[in-house]
C-alpha cells in the first residue's frame, strides 16, 4: 500500500509563493511517474504539473512559468513550488501516484492519463487578491 502525504498549503496574499511537498511512503509506485492536481469549489479536478518517465516534467498552461515539480528521491518527496500566486490558484492540491507507467509520457493534459490509484488527502491553497 503506498500513502501519500501533503503538506505546505496555507493562505497567501497575490503574487506569493508557497512550497508544497508530499511524503511517500509503502509501494510499490512509479517515482518517475508522479503529479500535482488540484480540484477548486464546483470546479473539476485538475493536473498541474507532472514527473513524466524520461526524467522530464510537464505543465498545465495555467501554471507554466509560475510553478515547479520537483523530486528527492532521497527524502521520497515530490514537491510543487508555486510562485507568483494568484486567486485562481485557490484549491485544495493533491499529490498522485501510480503503480503503471504507461502514459505517462503524454503530459498533462494528454488523454488518456495515467492510471494515478493512490492520492493523498489533500493540502487547501488561499490566495486573495
Amino acid at each position: 500500500q503506498v500513502q501519500l502525504v501533503e503538506s505546505g498549503g496555507g493562505s497567501v496574499q497575490s503574487g506569493g509563493s508557497l512550497r508544497l511537498s508530499c511524503a511517500a511512503s509503502g509501494g510499490p509506485y512509479r517515482r518517475d511517474c508522479m503529479a500535482w492536481f488540484r480540484q477548486a469549489p464546483g470546479k473539476e479536478r485538475e493536473e498541474v504539473a507532472r514527473i513524466i518517465t524520461d526524467g522530464g516534467t510537464s505543465y498545465a498552461d495555467s501554471v507554466k512559468g509560475r510553478f515547479t515539480i520537483s523530486q528527492d528521491n532521497a527524502k521520497s518527496t515530490l514537491d510543487l513550488q508555486m510562485n507568483n500566486l494568484a486567486p485562481e490558484d485557490t484549491a485544495m492540491y493533491y499529490c498522485a501516484a501510480t503503480v503503471i507507467a504507461a502514459r505517462c509520457g503524454g503530459g498533462v493534459g494528454v488523454t488518456p492519463k495515467p492510471d494515478f490509484r493512490y492520492w493523498g488527502q489533500g493540502t487547501q491553497v488561499t490566495v486573495s487578491s
